[in-house]
């Protein structure tokens, strides 16, 4: 693990054994951390916030840090992307996608480092002068997920070095190798020691200890819905800060007046592009009534063209699921939708034939006949699972749609602009496209309402999640005035 600028194992002498998704076989070993090493980790980066060299630089000092870490991201981009392959098993073009994308992020908020600007108030209280300041929060934790694990770190990491803070990154136990490889990266670029620390393990081993440590000031957080209540919990007993990146149940809608061939493209795209593997996967396809048996036959026909095998071939389409568990979860709620009525027009089963490695793979599968209120309808499944449910008109969608526990993402595919946005104003959800789907960018604020979490990641309102703000209040008088009244 990489604490306090120093490369150690395990206070323990663990290790784990991590699988690669595709082959079945473990190909990397990971320390097993625990409470004794979180502690070490939350020590160094305490000891850099405010003690160390990290403190003294000035705004503009660590944006350049931040510049070089993106250039040398952007040099190993091909190893980090196969490295994050073999770990979880997406395709090699999306996560070579998302590397290559990953020095923006370093840059774009490299440069806000230096434009974080308080204010002077023209405050109504004479002879005195009143300002704002913005200061780092000090010692956050970011725990990631598996699907997209250097992504998701850096959607907390960069912000939260703009805004002056030092880090803790837990990866997921499951994908763990990448954010290895990327603290050399860091190391490389001369971040002082402390700065940006990375522990490795399971979660309530290491991770809890984190959260729960008394030092750390925020938590970034994303993961299970069950994860993210876990952590809520925790830190609103020492009120803790959290970003709180969670679950979706993303509605994809198709109204009769789009350009259907698009809508097709976005309706493969947003559930199987990754596997359905992604929080923003658009799981529910509400198709318009008058549309809906042509439009979900044409659905049906792509999907059927998809190519599954190995991740590492540029040619494939869909890959394996990364985790056993979850592999075991998705078939259940196959199930599950079957025992509820839900008509299965494609696949429904584990993928079988050549090529497919360990044989942790789902088939594309689509369900019809599919109301809201089924379980296939109103809970994550996190895999190529896809629920199509008719709608008569506009009021129509907007109930269905909103009638969810969740509230991260949605589509709307039509070629009437007041309908486009009318509906981006009506759908609960942190982020809706319209005629697109499934499109992130470090400028541009993510995050969802409801279960769905607290919080935004990326854009400018990421910086404000690591800052806090601080009024200052100077007199200018020559005399103070009666103490006893509040002035």
């Amino acid at each position: 693990m990489y604490i306090g600028g120093q490369w150690v194992d395990a206070v323990g002498g663990e290790t784990i054994q991590t699988v690669n998704p595709y082959s079945g076989e473990a190909w990397a070993t990971i320390p097993r951390g625990r409470a004794a090493d979180a502690e070490l980790a939350v020590q160094a980066a305490h000891a850099a916030f405010t003690t160390g060299a990290w403190p003294k630089l000035t705004a503009s000092a660590r944006g350049a840090l931040m510049r070089k870490l993106g250039d040398l991201i952007a040099e190993h981009a091909e190893r980090l992307a196969r490295i994050e392959v073999a770990d979880n098993g997406k395709l090699i073009n999306e996560m070579l996608g998302q590397v290559r994308y990953l020095p923006q992020y370093f840059y774009y908020f490299g440069g806000l480092a230096d434009k974080i600007e308080g204010a002077v108030i023209p405050i109504d209280k004479a002879e005195t002068f009143n300002f704002t300041r913005h200061e780092p929060l000090g010692v956050c934790v970011a725990i990631t997920a598996w699907n997209s694990p250097l992504l998701l770190a850096a959607n907390k990491l960069a912000p939260g070095l703009a805004a002056g803070n030092t880090f803790v990154l837990k990866p997921s136990e499951y994908t763990s190798a990448s954010a290895l490889e990327f603290a050399k990266l860091v190391e490389q670029a001369g971040f002082p020691p402390g700065v940006i620390n990375v522990v490795t393990g399971l979660g309530q081993e290491v991770g809890e200890p984190l959260v729960t440590h008394a030092l750390v000031k925020k938590i970034a957080f994303t993961g299970s819905e069950f994860g993210g209540q876990r952590i809520y919990e925790s830190a609103a007993r020492d009120f803790k800060r959290v970003t709180l990146e969670l679950g979706g149940k993303s509605a994809n809608i198709v109204f009769d007046d789009a350009n259907l061939d698009n809508a097709v493209k976005g309706a493969i795209g947003g559930i199987y592009a990754a596997s359905g593997q992604t929080c923003v996967a658009g799981s529910r396809l509400l198709v318009q009534r008058t549309i809906y048996d042509q439009f979900v036959q044409r659905v049906v026909d792509f999907a059927k063209t998809a190519k599954l095998g190995d991740p590492m071939d540029t040619g494939t389409q869909v890959g394996p699921v990364t985790t056993p568990p979850q592999f075991k979860k998705i078939l259940e709620y196959i199930e599950i939708a079957k025992g509820e009525g839900g008509e299965c027009l494609l696949g429904g089963r584990q993928a079988s034939g050549p090529n497919l490695g360990a044989g942790q793979f789902v088939e594309p599968t689509i369900f019809g006949n599919v109301n809201n209120q089924m379980r296939i309808a109103r809970e994550e499944v996190f895999g190529p699972v896809l629920a199509c449910i008719p709608f008569d008109d506009e009021e129509d969608a907007v109930r269905i749609a909103n009638d969810s526990n969740y509230a991260l993402a949605a589509g709307v595919w039509t070629e009437n602009l007041r309908r486009g946005i009318v509906m981006s104003q009506r759908l609960e959800a942190g982020m809706v496209w319209v005629n697109m789907y499934r499109a992130v960018s470090y400028m541009s604020p993510f995050g969802g309402h409801k279960r769905s979490g607290v919080g935004h990641e990326n854009g400018i309102d990421a910086v404000r999640e690591y800052l806090q703000t601080k009024s200052v209040w100077i007199s200018t008088g020559t005399e103070t005035p009666d103490p006893f009244v509040l002035r």
